[in-house]
């Protein structure tokens, strides 16, 4: 009997129960935040002095309670995440078998489609126990959710047409669990800083730490200089569809929620990973390498940002192959040294490919004192500290590995994760489609936090592929008929791309150079008295034209 591996579920149930009550927590913390926000709305002239001083007391405590309450979050997570990988290691090293009620479950399921059901209630539902998956779909608001589901199916089925759009929103129980799915299939949403905001979203984010002054016991004291800078966040959309076979319907609504939450959490998970990493920032949030290979400050970065820092040479750096074992190690210290964690509250993380790791294994193995092969490379970077987490190579490319502090990486995630039936009911093939959508954007804050390395001679990559948007393709691009500036004067041709937020590279070019220039972005300079022909044209050949007039000064 794996002793040990019992030991680690038991406690892994045990934080698993304590965060599932934190969370609960997070809702009465919401609704405070919102009684004090309209609280501080309704201050006026009027107001009584022992009333504002009332209201700075409780927003002071609120502060308190959600910083706490973070910071407990936080620390549990990271051990759940710490017993996970202690569990999964020590059922390979002792070939354990599965919990007993998972045999019991494996068992009863006669048929292979029973066992891949009760495999996919596993995925989906996490340590639920059977009797608790059951209560959970049980509830009212769940089981709303799934009897629209299929009534919607059932009607297209019967009456061979199209599902009409139903806008179904997933019940706030759910939405808990659907997240609980996207962090077992994510590896970084946990280290990142999280937070919810709606519309246009402006955040000001802390951008240093002041020196205090010293001075006489009974002298005054200095003012400290603390700096805030203010990011703006924008709002784009991960998500996509997948089918549902119908013949679901026939087996038990826990088997229909396994497929919903198991599939849109690997998708979102497996995109938000690779999207910290190497979002372009076009169309899509900013990850941590593409920001660290700009090697000018980008056009329409905020000027209320904190300050932009060319990072491309010092923070990306290639190991040469001629390094290897003890040596190697110690130059990725010297090139982690350049992340600097002075704002950081997390630890560092070093993200890698599977290859990767068991190369950095092997360069760490000796022999120790009982004449044992051990390896200290073990779920830590050896010395420097720090833990490692494991990415698909699909995600992070061999020899490369991401090192920083990724609290200082903000994700910005809005309100209202939905699922939706598709307007086209497969009849044929007696399928029917779902759509899942989750929206966010970030950047990292403090980009000097986090470095790219390439060992083993191998230069790191800075931009990768992602999944195409074939599903908008621009169909029409428009300019202003005409637009006029003095010489020496700049105008800006802002085109409107159709179907609406579709992005396309844009090539733009003068017709008459001597009259009128234009830049990559569409501004446009006046040089001389008369008029030229500004083109714009979309990466799939659309065009439109505007005739600037240009005034002598």
């Amino acid at each position: 009997m794996a002793l040990k591996a019992l030991l680690l579920r038991k406690k892994l149930d045990e934080k698993n129960k304590a965060l599932e009550i934190l969370r609960q927590k997070e809702a009465e913390l919401e609704t405070r935040e919102a009684e004090l926000a309209k609280s501080i709305e309704e201050v006026t002239d009027e107001t009584s002095a022992e009333d504002r001083s009332a209201l700075d007391d409780l927003v002071a405590a609120f502060d308190a309670d959600k910083t706490a309450h973070q910071a407990e979050k936080q620390s549990l997570e990271d051990e759940i995440a710490g017993l996970e990988r202690d569990l999964a290691a020590e059922e390979a090293a002792q070939k354990t078998d599965p919990p007993a009620e998972r045999k019991e479950e494996r068992k009863d399921d006669k048929a292979m489609n029973k066992t891949n059901h009760a495999e996919a209630r596993i995925r989906a539902f996490g340590n639920m126990t059977a009797a608790e998956r059951q209560a959970f779909v049980e509830r009212t608001e769940v089981k709303e959710f799934l009897d629209n589901i299929k009534n919607n199916i059932r009607a297209a089925s019967t009456q061979a047409r199209a599902i009409n759009n139903v806008g179904l929103v997933v019940p706030e129980v759910m939405l808990g669990l659907l997240r609980e799915n996207v962090l077992r299939y994510s590896k970084l949403y946990r280290h990142v800083t999280v937070s919810r905001i709606r519309g246009e979203g402006r955040l000001l984010i802390s951008g240093g730490i002041p020196e205090a002054v010293w001075t006489e016991c009974c002298a005054n004291l200095n003012e400290l200089s603390m700096a805030f800078y203010e990011d703006a966040f924008g709002c784009w959309k991960l998500g996509g569809f997948f089918t549902v076979c119908n013949a679901n319907l026939e087996d038990s609504d826990i088997d229909l929620v396994a497929e919903i939450l198991s599939t849109l959490g690997q998708s979102v998970g497996y995109t938000d990973d690779k999207t910290v990493l190497y979002g372009t920032g076009s169309n899509m949030p900013l990850g941590i390498v593409p920001r660290l290979a700009q090697q000018s400050q980008p056009v329409g970065y905020p000027a209320t940002a904190r300050p932009w820092k060319d990072l491309h040479t010092s923070n990306i750096q290639t190991i040469a192959n001629t390094y290897t074992g003890l040596a190697l190690f110690q130059q990725i210290a010297l090139a982690a040294a350049n992340a600097k964690g002075a704002y950081a509250r997390g630890e560092k993380v070093w993200v890698m490919n599977e290859f990767t790791y068991s190369f950095l294994i092997a360069q760490a193995m000796n022999i120790d004192a009982s004449g044992a092969i051990a390896s200290g490379v073990n779920g830590t970077m050896p010395v420097l500290g720090g833990i490692i987490e494991v990415l698909p190579a699909s995600i992070i490319p061999d020899y490369n590995i991401v090192m920083g502090y990724f609290d200082l990486y903000r994700m910005v995630e809005r309100a209202g994760e939905r699922f939706a039936s598709s307007d086209q009911f497969l009849f044929l093939s007696d399928q029917t489609v779902f759509k899942g959508t989750v929206r966010w954007d970030g950047k990292p804050t403090i980009a000097e936090a986090f470095v790219v390395i390439g060992i083993n001679g191998t230069n790191p990559t800075t931009s990768v592929t992602f999944a195409g948007d074939g599903a908008n393709v621009p169909n029409a691009i428009l300019l202003p008929a005409t637009a006029s500036v003095v010489a020496g004067a700049k105008i800006q041709l802002n085109p409107t791309i159709l179907p609406y937020g579709v992005d396309s590279a844009l090539t733009w070019a003068s017709g008459t150079e001597g009259k009128a220039t234009v830049s990559s972005t569409g501004e446009v300079t006046g040089v001389a008295a008369g008029s030229s022909v500004i083109t714009v044209t979309t990466a799939n050949g659309l065009t439109a034209q505007c005739t600037v007039t240009v005034t002598a000064s």
